[in-house]
């Protein structure tokens, strides 16, 4: 059985943590997070930048490997009945996740996975509960990289368990955001808008006009609700 390369922290402990949820649909709901290593996309202004950037980051350091059934054991450990699968991007690992995500269902857990949506789902498709999906716009400076791939968003909405969320940094956003729903048939009442920002000035500051597109356009509005309560830190 394949191992899954999980996120590691300073003290050597895999990043695998109880909380609540603090973004998209389901914020506020208890919840395991268990952050894998590894994306396919290079965010300007990504905050796990540590699970993937291997030249500002120890990779030998930051990840650690780790069998399906060790980090279910984890989970199992930790109270919530909620488990949140994040990154990184996850989907690169979907065929590693297939024992876990079976594992945890054989437990009574609810599964979501965290995407940037570039990846189908393939063998996971039936395995989680939630999909929460989120598309990367022009200003997260992805440049060179496919930060959408239609096909692939496309069968995470065939799934009937997706959810979109975008990060909106300014007015000029929306427009693609628009365009990113129309070509792949998402509603906007499957659709979070979320400001940009890792402080609480500036994720109030963008949310205010935000929450007023959102009203208008019949977008759900969703903040970060662990940078509210803790700050830009990790494991919370």
């Amino acid at each position: 059985m394949d191992a899954l390369v999980v996120s590691r922290m300073a003290d050597g402990r895999p990043e695998i943590f109880a909380s609540v949820q603090g973004e998209g649909v389901s914020m506020g709901v208890p919840s395991t997070f268990v952050r894998l290593a590894l994306c396919n996309l290079r965010c300007g202004w990504c905050d796990t930048a540590y699970t993937w950037d291997w030249e500002r980051f120890d990779r030998a350091a930051g990840t650690m490997r780790m069998a399906p059934e060790e980090v279910a054991d984890v989970v199992r450990a930790l109270p919530p009945r909620n488990v949140v699968i994040t990154g990184g991007e996850p989907l690169l690992q979907r065929r590693q996740l297939v024992p876990l995500a079976e594992a945890l269902v054989e437990g009574g857990f609810r599964l979501e996975v965290e995407t940037n949506g570039t990846v189908a789902p393939g063998p996971l498709a039936g395995l989680i509960d939630q999909f929460n999906v989120s598309p990367k716009l022009a200003h997260s400076g992805n440049v060179g990289l496919r930060r959408l791939v239609p096909e692939a968003l496309r069968a995470l909405v065939a799934t009937g368990r997706a959810w979109f969320k975008f990060v909106v940094a300014e007015p000029g956003d929306l427009a693609e955001v628009r365009e990113i729903c129309a070509l792949v048939g998402v509603e906007p009442g499957r659709v979070v808008l979320m400001p940009e920002g890792t402080t609480a000035g500036a994720l109030n500051e963008r949310g205010r006009w935000l929450a007023e597109v959102c009203a208008q356009e019949g977008y759900r509005f969703g903040t970060r609700l662990h940078i509210l309560l803790w700050g830009d830190r990790r494991g919370v």
